[in-house]
């Protein structure tokens, strides 16, 4: 993507006098602006919401919709609200240009205007609209890099909790500590290994064009037993059994095999947050009907989703129900689903037959050789 500073920006010229619209038109686009004229308030405001400009060149005086009345308007509307305008006027009263910065207007240019005064006017408020976008679209970008991090730790970080609390217990089975131990073990490495993924791996995503390569593709079936090995006792402990249904031959799918775990782990974890003590968590793995695509499907027992519910189901910040267990975010549906649509694949919910949810993650089928 090109620097905003290469990018002259998009202007909206409102003005109800074709001949001072035209020769403002002119000479913004011969400087390189995308102008978009508008002849009445009516136009200026659907030219506005249908895209948002960089900045507004807007008369003060017309008939019908003035000026005022405009950026009143404007200012209604969210994407309209820090939209920079700077008002056209042939009037030098003093209250009418004290008036049009208390509308919220960034500066004025008297008419007739000299072409030198006006495009520095504009290309000043233009790259400043532009040097907060992309303030803003930095500090986004963190937030969410900070999201995807304290999420993805949450997963192994339980698991060594999980692990340590049993051995801290006097009934821990002698036999059962080296595999806690290794739990652990794996778990904090795991950990390790998703900060190093973000915080070394932004390099190698901004030369592949924002896309990550999946140099390991997940092969379903180690998918399965690595998945079923990592939650077994946690399982257990609940009361819950873990069914694993693979076919022979079992595909590879075109994602990193890391990545792919995260995703079912959050799956998995759900199900075990909701689904009731002593229910079975099934793991298939199946062709789709989607020629070239796999599926890896998470069923459960339990309540299944709401009706209410489902259509906000994969939205940052939605939990089934108004449980909290101290770790939960709310991101977990919205970050996998995120991720698997960014693999080309998808994400959804189902009911199952008989009672409980299904969650089917579909993705296609990778060309790379294991």
């Amino acid at each position: 993507m090109p620097e905003s500073a290469t990018v002259p920006g998009r202007i909206l010229v409102v003005d109800d006098q074709p001949a001072n619209l035209r020769v403002v038109s002119t000479l913004l686009s011969r400087n390189g602006y995308d102008v978009v004229p508008a002849g009445t308030g009516n136009e200026a405001l659907e030219q506005a919401l249908a895209r948002t400009p960089d900045l507004v060149l807007l008369d003060m005086l017309m008939p019908g919709m003035d000026g005022f009345q405009l950026l009143e308007e404007m200012r209604r509307h969210a994407p309209l609200q820090d939209m920079p305008v700077i008002f056209l006027t042939a009037a030098q009263d003093r209250e009418l240009l004290l008036r049009a910065f208390d509308s919220g207007a960034v500066d004025y240019v008297t008419k007739p205007f000299i072409p030198e005064e006006l495009l520095a006017r504009v290309g000043a408020h233009v790259a400043l609209k532009q040097a907060r976008d992309r303030l803003e679209r930095v500090a986004r970008e963190r937030q969410e890099l900070v999201n995807l991090v304290a999420h993805d730790l949450k997963n192994p970080l339980s698991s060594v909790l999980f692990a340590s609390d049993i051995l801290m217990q006097d009934g821990c089975k002698p036999e059962r500590v080296p595999r806690y131990l290794q739990m652990i073990h794996e778990s904090a490495h795991d950990a390790i290994g998703y900060i190093r993924r973000y915080l070394e791996g932004q390099e190698r995503i901004a030369a592949a064009g924002g896309v990550e390569a999946h140099t390991h593709p997940a092969a379903l079936r180690e998918t399965v037993e690595w998945l079923a090995q990592r939650y077994e006792l946690q399982l257990e402990s609940r009361g819950m059994h873990l069914h694993a249904i693979v076919p022979d031959p079992c595909g590879t799918v075109a994602i990193d095999r890391r990545v792919l775990r995260q995703v079912a782990e959050n799956l998995i974890t759900n199900a075990m947050k909701y689904a009731p003590d002593g229910g079975e968590l099934t793991l298939e793995v199946a062709r789709s009907g989607n020629t070239g695509f796999w599926q890896l499907r998470v069923l459960d027992r339990g309540g299944g989703v709401p009706v209410e519910k489902r259509r906000d189901l994969f939205k940052p910040f939605m939990r089934l129900s108004g449980r909290d267990d101290g770790m939960s975010s709310g991101l977990g549906l919205s970050l996998a689903r995120q991720i698997i649509v960014g693999a080309g694949g998808d994400l959804w919910y189902e009911d199952r037959e008989g009672g409980g949810a299904v969650f089917v993650i579909e993705l296609p089928a990778s060309m790379l050789s294991e």
